[in-house]
């Protein structure tokens, strides 16, 4: 959002304090989707931090990006928590909104595009701290990955900063636990890939496994709206011969998608595909993986349209590249 759909959304005249308020705007991004995982809700959250902002005395606030990003966690702690109710409904597991580039684009200033460049925000991060209750995700991410005074959390978090340090401890063991894998380099999660579908294709069990690490999972996100797996799926040997079942069903088209960094990991935006007498049809999807000592630890399909709504669509590669991945 421009600063200017800020100052006309409430009629401010003061466009001085609308462009303060955009100075600090991607930075506000980055918190509000750490915190909630999606979009909508981050985008929200700053509309309402920008209504909270205009109806105060701007000469009472000392540090206006640690006033906003005050605001920003307790707006976001309020969604967490009836999250975590809408969640015992949601059907199958959960994934992250993911944010999604095409590969080799120019670099962009979108705020959650930015906001994705750090480590902390990729899929497999994301899903660490969604474990997490929300006073303890929002005390973790407000002092560790933005420098906020536990004094200031604690106020947000409407408790004692006792409480608010014990809250990021608890976070911290929890990450610890969790182990989420390190961001492998793109050219190392390309070589993997290509070597895995090239494998799916050749109908090579045995290969298929041998590139999925031994705790390997694979986590599908229909929401109840479109086809993908409801459990999440275990092992190297489960997870090939899933895979190659959907090639048996879906025909080699089950392959064929842009190439796109999901969250800056790479990926694959796969199109809708219509049934036909030889195969059957295919929702649109966003598939990604995170990758653990050389091979592949998990696979992300993220299928549920409510979530892929901002993602636009990329120029497919041509059918004979069953991997759309390009070469290095």
């Amino acid at each position: 959002m421009s600063p200017r759909h800020y100052d006309d959304r409430v009629n401010v005249s003061d466009d001085a304090l609308a462009q303060r308020f955009a100075t600090h705007r991607d930075h506000l991004m980055g918190v509000a989707y750490r915190l909630t995982g999606t979009r909508a809700d981050a985008e929200d959250a700053l509309q309402d931090a920008w209504l909270r902002l205009s109806a105060v005395d701007e000469s009472e606030i000392r540090d206006l990006r640690a006033w906003l990003t005050t605001v920003v966690g307790r707006l976001c702690l309020d969604r967490l928590r009836s999250a975590t109710a809408r969640r015992e409904s949601y059907v199958g597991p959960w994934l992250p909104e993911p944010v999604v580039t095409p590969l080799g684009a120019p670099t962009s200033e979108d705020p959650l595009e930015v906001a994705v460049r750090d480590d902390g925000v990729r899929l497999a991060a994301l899903l660490v701290l969604d474990r997490l209750s929300p006073e303890q995700r929002v005390a973790l991410v407000l002092h560790d990955a933005f420098d906020l005074p536990f004094a200031d959390i604690a106020a947000t978090l409407g408790c004692t900063e006792a409480t608010a340090r014990q809250h990021a401890t608890r976070a911290r063991r929890a990450v610890a636990k969790a182990d989420p894998p390190p961001r492998a380099t793109l050219d190392d999660q390309r070589a993997l890939i290509e070597r895995f579908t090239a494998a799916l294709a050749a109908g090579d069990l045995s290969e298929v496994v041998s590139l999925l690490h031994p705790t390997a999972v694979l986590v599908g996100d229909g929401g109840g709206k479109a086809r993908t797996s409801r459990q999440l799926i275990l092992g190297p040997d489960k997870i090939g011969r899933f895979f190659l079942g959907l090639l048996r069903q879906y025909g080699p088209l089950v392959l064929t998608g842009a190439p796109v960094l999901v969250n800056g990991d790479l990926g694959m935006l796969l199109p809708d595909v219509a049934a036909s007498d030889l195969t059957r049809g295919r929702a649109r999807r966003v598939t990604t993986f995170s990758v653990r000592d050389g091979r592949i630890a998990a696979v992300y399909d993220i299928v549920n349209p409510d979530k892929l709504t901002a993602v636009p669509d990329f120029p497919q590669p041509e059918p004979h590249d069953p991997a759309g991945l390009p070469r290095p």
